[in-house]
């Protein structure tokens, strides 16, 4: 019974509000939200969902794809053997890390196997 009651204060506060002019002058005002699709994520799961991205916190997969495309990246730049094989294997062994996290079905010889021709073909380029 206390809902009803807290919800027609609440709706009370913000007719005065209203009243008082507080909502006139508000960021955005006039144009239309952009609201999120969130229709693919479980509804039990949407406040955590909103939460965690407006914190601007990542999945580890995706925190892990951006620091293996970032070290791809800077290999491009990187002269020194003795550097680009530290970073070839930083590399290597975050694709292992990112396949676990993935949970794919793969044998661990065949995430091996692929991870050390994407070194090599690193390496050589």
């Amino acid at each position: 019974m206390a809902l009803p009651y807290f919800h027609r204060i609440v709706e009370e506060r913000i007719r005065e509000a209203q009243r008082d002019g507080a909502f006139d002058n508000l960021p955005g005002k006039g144009r239309s939200l952009e609201l999120d699709d969130l229709s693919g994520v479980p509804e039990d799961l949407r406040a955590a969902y909103i939460m965690l991205k407006n914190a601007h916190v990542l999945p580890a997969e995706v925190e892990l794809l951006k620091e293996i495309h970032t070290l791809e990246d800077l290999l491009k730049y990187v002269e020194d053997d003795g550097e680009r094989k530290a970073l070839l294997k930083s590399i290597h062994w975050k694709v292992i890390r990112l396949d676990l996290l993935k949970r794919r079905s793969l044998p661990l010889g065949t995430t091996r196997y692929y991870a050390r021709k994407l070194v090599r073909k690193f390496y050589s380029g």
